[in-house]
């Protein structure tokens, strides 16, 4: 079939909804699309209200919500049938947000920015829990959960991947280090043992998720 067009420009992030009945995606001119998986028509109008480009988005896991990160600093969550913003933006980071993502239980929100720190928000209030997770000393491109929620992994342009522990807001253990250049993704598996990691090195790791152990890759 024919690409899917709506946007004004890049296309910076997809997500299919929980029921695959959907496509929401994220645009460089600063909107976002809900887009019919059968036919790739919009769904109602683009979700507008972030100030400049929309470099993330994610589902929550039951449908119902869709959180967003901007180059505008900002995070939103949005009324995934509606495309209504629910509440207000969420502030606290200073620069672009680069990555955002809901915990497996839909309580708390993620974020990774250019900023140099990730932070949490209590998914329902946008209340930002704690200080921010220090320790990555340039932007941080990449924040994902674990399948349990015990765990925040992010990617950073230094090059480290790091492990938290979402309770105590503190590194299990030593930076991953094997890229040698701006690790740009990561994943955890479906069972939560392993992280693999994706950067501009071209090298895909994937690590013992309990030890930080390179397991398997490209040139390591």
């Amino acid at each position: 079939g024919e690409p899917i067009r709506g946007h004004g420009g890049m296309v910076l992030s997809v997500a299919f909804s929980p029921t695959g009945q959907q496509i929401v995606s994220a645009g460089e001119e600063g909107t976002i699309l809900l887009l019919d998986v059968e036919d790739g028509k919009s769904i109602g109008k683009p979700f507008t209200g972030h100030e400049g480009t929309v470099h993330s988005i994610c589902y929550l896991p039951d449908g119902q919500r869709i959180v967003s990160g901007s180059y505008d600093t900002t995070v939103r969550v949005w009324d995934a049938k509606t495309g209504a913003p629910l509440g207000e933006p969420l502030h606290g980071h200073n620069r672009s947000v680069r990555s955002v993502v809901f915990s497996p239980d839909g309580l708390w929100i993620a974020s990774g920015s250019f900023d140099n720190t990730v932070r949490l928000w209590d998914a329902l209030t946008g209340a930002p829990i704690g200080d921010p997770f220090e320790g990555h000393g340039i932007p941080v491109n990449a924040v994902v959960f674990s399948p349990d929620g015990s765990r925040l992994v992010s990617a950073s342009y230094d090059g480290t991947v790091r492990i938290w522990n979402t309770k105590t807001r503190e590194d299990v253990g030593e930076p991953l280090y094997r890229h040698n250049n701006r690790v740009r993704s990561a994943a955890y598996s479906g069972d939560g043992s392993r992280i693999v990691t994706g950067g501009e090195d071209g090298r895909i790791i994937v690590w013992n998720a309990l030890t930080g152990k390179p397991i398997m890759g490209t040139g390591i």
